[in-house]
């Protein structure tokens, strides 16, 4: 487990966090996340299966240019199905559905969408001295927090084919502390974050927080979406929406203690925090929702935002 801070001007403190085995999640244009369901039915002959292919063409609006393709998308899609259904007569802690990755191979979803770039070596704290919240007793942490409930975390946003999911937990981080800093939840640009922060991060082909952090502190601060918005495709630095106002800046980050499970639940008690998880499995393709909030879902290489914590 690998964690990391962000300070801001009137003290914002925003917390990227590498870690393992975490949920929850804030992947740029509001997109429909619903899972088509299916049943025994569907999968009792090849014409209900066409069927169930059709609805879930229909519900996720998707179109191939030949037949072909068609058909060896839904080769693919039966595959991927009976994988689904497989899953979950066996796991109880969570389930899969049919997303709107139902009709990608895995190697096709995690080329795509898995953009998170490990570091060549460890990267270490902008910051100086002890964890921040080291000093917080066990007693003073809440069973529960939810930083949506809390007004800090915006609408969920989705990356599309691109892969700068360590843009937008970036963003997600420093969107959450301004809030609780400030008391204004504002959108800001991840494109920013992909056309600009080029210092060690590849735009679409995948980057990590650590840099867009020091980025952000050393450029000035983000831009909102709606100044720079998304594309869902690497640009060239927009110097004239860059000359607008810079609307969050930060300071810095620092890391969460590694393989300290009580120091992220501290950190998390006080704001949200940036993640990376482990997503290379081909589970986490069609993830749907957990049905156990203490079990650790064992799904590297995808960024997102944990904005929620259970413990007991």
């Amino acid at each position: 487990m690998h964690a990391k801070m962000v300070m801001k001007p009137a003290i914002v403190v925003a917390l990227a966090v590498l870690c393992v085995g975490l949920l929850s999640a804030s992947s740029c244009l509001a997109r429909d996340f619903s899972i088509v369901g299916f049943s025994e039915e569907d999968l009792s002959s090849h014409e209900s299966l066409a069927e169930l292919f059709e609805r879930w063409l229909s519900r996720h609006r998707k179109a191939y240019a030949s037949l072909e393709e068609k058909l060896r998308r839904f080769q693919v899609f039966k595959d991927n199905l009976h994988h689904i259904d497989e899953t979950n007569r066996k796991v109880s802690s969570y389930w899969l559905g049919l997303n709107e990755f139902a009709d990608l191979t895995h190697d096709e979803f995690r080329a795509t969408y898995l953009g998170l770039t490990p570091p060549a070596k460890t990267t270490t704290t902008s910051g100086n001295g002890p964890f921040r919240y080291g000093g917080v007793s066990d007693d003073e942490v809440p069973t529960s927090v939810d930083w949506r409930i809390k007004g800090a975390v915006t609408d969920v946003k989705n990356q599309g084919q691109c892969g700068s999911c360590w843009a937008f937990s970036t963003v997600a981080a420093v969107e959450g502390i301004n809030q609780i800093v400030t008391g204004n939840l504002t959108s800001l640009s991840e494109q920013e974050l992909v056309d600009c922060s080029t210092d060690s991060n590849n735009g679409c082909n995948g980057g990590v927080m650590d840099y867009a952090f020091s980025y952000i502190a050393s450029s000035g601060g983000l831009r909102t979406e709606e100044a720079y918005p998304y594309l869902m495709e690497e640009g060239d630095c927009d110097d004239k929406a860059r000359d607008g106002e810079q609307v969050v800046t930060i300071s810095g980050y620092e890391d969460v203690p590694a393989n300290d499970e009580q120091a992220l639940v501290k950190a998390l008690a006080h704001q949200p925090v940036s993640v990376a998880i482990e997503a290379s499995g081909r589970h986490f393709q069609f993830y749907s929702g957990v049905r156990n909030h203490c079990s650790i879902i064992h799904l590297i290489r995808h960024c997102c935002k944990c904005c929620n914590s259970i413990h007991g």
